[in-house]
């Protein structure tokens, strides 16, 4: 029984934690595993992604989950894919492929149009 109760208690942390909007560590916004989120000079319109194709596999979209839910500056707006992408003030945000660990920031500055997207 306990062991049950201790298994739900986890299961509902971690479901709290999926429904929240990427979150700033060291100035920046992350991923909840820690992965450095960027911005993309070329996405002038709000709400849309101008990372398509071999963009996005470089520049993969930062992904809600299902149960995410947009909350003030943070929206929710369509993938390359199809999924639900976040944008924070109308800024879609993305992953870079060649950070391979939390914290890495590789992608900043990347051909002068990439940056860490910041609060």
């Amino acid at each position: 029984m306990r062991k049950t109760l201790l298994c739900v208690a986890l299961l509902a942390l971690q479901q709290g934690a999926f429904a929240e909007p990427p979150k700033v560590v060291d100035g920046r916004f992350v991923t909840s595993d820690g992965m450095t989120l960027y911005t993309f000079d070329k996405d002038t319109s709000p709400g849309v992604s101008a990372c398509t194709g071999g963009c996005a596999s470089n520049w993969p979209a930062a992904l809600a989950s299902p149960s995410d839910k947009p909350s003030g500056d943070w929206t929710l707006i369509p993938s390359a894919d199809g999924k639900q992408q976040w944008a924070y003030k109308g800024r879609p945000l993305y992953r870079f492929a060649a950070d391979k660990q939390a914290g890495d920031v590789k992608g900043d500055g990347f051909k002068d149009v990439w940056h860490t997207a910041k609060p």
